[in-house]
């Protein structure tokens, strides 16, 4: 097992990519906190994995609230012992409005999620993670929009900052061996789009090209896989890099 022993604190966990890594990294023996707002999804996959190898403890929390995200590292803390390992995967998508006809309120909502969320959780992490001094793990779920226009200006933003900033976690803590990986992936059969509500239709219409050029959508455990390598040791060599798992969609 490979990561048997291991603490995991993993958010969005109630579907998805989330649920997928928690599903993976319990069977691989880790003792899981997984964080969602969701309580009944969360009780669910808890009964579902009773059997696993590893442990999963429920955590309900909003991860664009500064409290919950200091509150679930340490609750991680106070039922295992310690942290080794933050997978921030909770996110959300915007409407795909063009900048021209993007709101305030849409901007500070995908924002509060899908950036400050993952700055909060890593800021709490990286201070327990250098108290107990002997390194730690980041793995952040950006998208393939940060690096291509396949989706609203402002989602696109907040996952290119999501790259910029775990990329200067992995430089900024590379000494204390505290590693900052990123995975982006493209088309993956979850949940998310629901929480876009109606799209709006001008920007729908621009992107819709792009969407004609995407191989076939991907699974949750495709992400999970990717996940669980960068939370092994079999990658212990590597920091600051942005993965895309996306069927090659970020070539075109």
């Amino acid at each position: 097992m490979k990561l048997k022993g291991k603490t995991v604190v993993v958010t969005g966990a109630s579907s998805g990519m989330g649920k997928a890594i928690v599903e993976v990294f319990v069977k691989e023996g880790a003792n899981v906190v997984a964080v969602a707002r969701r309580k009944e999804r969360l009780e669910e996959l808890e009964k579902s994995l009773k059997k696993a190898s590893g442990k999963i403890l429920a955590f309900v929390g909003d991860v664009s609230k500064k409290e919950d995200n200091e509150a679930m590292i340490d609750f991680a803390v106070k039922k295992f012992g310690r942290l080794d390992v933050l997978v921030n995967n909770a996110g959300i998508m915007d409407d795909m409005a063009p900048i021209a006809e993007a709101s305030d309120e849409k901007f500070q909502s995908v924002m509060a999620t899908n950036l400050y969320g993952p700055f909060a959780a890593m800021r709490k992490a990286c201070d327990v993670f250098l108290k107990q001094g002997n390194g730690g793990n980041i793995i952040n779920i950006s998208s393939v929009g940060s690096m291509h226009p396949v989706a609203g200006p402002v989602y696109c933003a907040s996952k290119a900052g999501l790259n910029a900033l775990s990329q200067n976690v992995a430089y900024m803590y590379m000494k204390d061996k505290i590693r900052c990986n990123v995975i982006a992936p493209g088309g993956i059969n979850t949940e998310i789009s629901t929480s876009m509500g109606m799209p709006n239709q001008g920007g729908y219409a621009k992107l819709a090209p792009l969407f004609g050029l995407a191989p076939a959508p991907g699974e949750g455990l495709d992400i999970a896989n990717a996940a669980l390598f960068l939370a092994s040791d079999d990658s212990q060599y590597i920091s600051g890099v942005v993965l895309p798992v996306d069927g090659g969609w970020i070539s075109f």
